[in-house]
């Protein structure tokens, strides 16, 4: 987990999982209109998984 994607996860989360696959950039996309708080959770543990 790089430090860019930490940050980038902070500001905007469903930016730095893009990478990650469809699923997971659907998955914290929707966390994060749902509140911003949970998608910087979940852009965090699917960064910290891979």
């Amino acid at each position: 987990m790089s430090l860019l994607r930490v940050i980038l996860a902070i500001i905007f989360p469903p930016l730095s999982v893009v990478d990650k696959g469809c699923g997971s950039f659907l998955i914290v996309l929707l966390l994060t209109l749902a509140g911003w708080i949970p998608g910087v959770i979940a852009a965090l543990i699917i960064l910290n998984k891979h």
